[in-house]
């Protein structure tokens, strides 16, 4: 029996050793942790300003109402 006479897909072969092959450098995540946290306490700060801060016009409805 010959090399060329093999029951083995050369290409399912082939994608078998990538996929077991060894991945290259990791990326490090602190980074993208950093920038969502930095953005999350950011979104809140300012959603906790606009529930926190007066109103800028204060006037009562009796005010306004037509006479």
């Amino acid at each position: 029996m010959a090399a060329a006479d093999s029951i083995l897909d050369a290409a399912a072969l082939a994608r078998a050793r990538a996929l077991l092959a060894p991945r290259g450098k990791r990326r490090r995540m602190w980074p993208v942790l950093a920038a969502a946290t930095a953005l999350a306490v950011s979104s809140l700060a300012f959603a906790a300003a606009m529930i926190l801060a007066p109103p800028l016009v204060t006037y009562s409805a009796a005010q306004t109402a037509p006479r």
